[in-house]
């Protein structure tokens, strides 16, 4: 870990985009690196959101919980890097503050946001920021994998694939194309390309 530190330019901590169309095994791949390589020092950018907390969440802990008066006088004041309105007045965002804070501690710090938030937090940190999407191998295998997972009705899954058809459009944005085909495979792509990129 040490070397890895003493070759970053202001030894502060990178940032790791993850996106993906859902049923493509990014949160997966994601949950394999920050689990079993503590070494690559990955934390969570914890985000905002407009929605109350669910069960035993806390606030600044899987998210800080604002109302949404409060979201929008922060998006007036352009303190976000990326945000999204799901549905009328239910904002998830991320905040530049926070992510400035997890860096200045040295964390690396890592996004798992949809592919349109991805692209805006590569253009806002350039070189600083490495973007991977994840892909399934194909339309059909996601259809497969959905369909297995037997959680969604069929026009949700529908609606998915749509969406995903829609998303994969925006690979080409991304530094890298992981395809998740074999997720042994996968994983230790992923992580040779964090690697790498930290030790820049």
């Amino acid at each position: 870990m040490e070397e890895i530190n003493n070759n970053l330019s202001d030894t502060k901590g990178r940032l790791i985009i993850f996106s993906a169309p859902s049923g493509s095994g990014k949160s997966t791949i994601v949950q394999y690196l920050m689990k079993e390589h503590p070494e690559l020092n990955l934390a969570f950018s914890i985000s905002c959101t407009s929605r109350a907390p669910r069960g035993t969440e806390k606030n600044g802990v899987e998210y800080f919980f604002l109302t949404p008066e409060e979201f929008k006088q922060k998006i007036d004041k352009d303190e976000f890097l990326e945000y999204e309105e799901v549905y009328e007045n239910r904002f998830y965002g991320t905040l530049k503050s926070q992510v400035e804070n997890q860096t200045e501690k040295g964390e690396n710090v890592v996004f798992d946001v949809d592919v349109k938030g991805g692209c805006n937090i590569k253009k806002f940190y350039g070189d600083k920021a490495l973007s991977i999407f994840v892909q399934p191998p194909s339309v059909e295998e996601l259809r497969r994998r959905l369909v297995g997972r037997a959680t969604d009705a069929p026009e949700v899954i529908e609606q998915r694939l749509a969406k995903a058809s829609y998303e994969m459009t925006f690979a080409e944005k991304f530094d890298h194309i992981v395809v998740n085909d074999d997720l042994d495979v996968a994983k230790a792509e992923t992580l040779k390309l964090v690697e790498d990129f930290l030790a820049k």
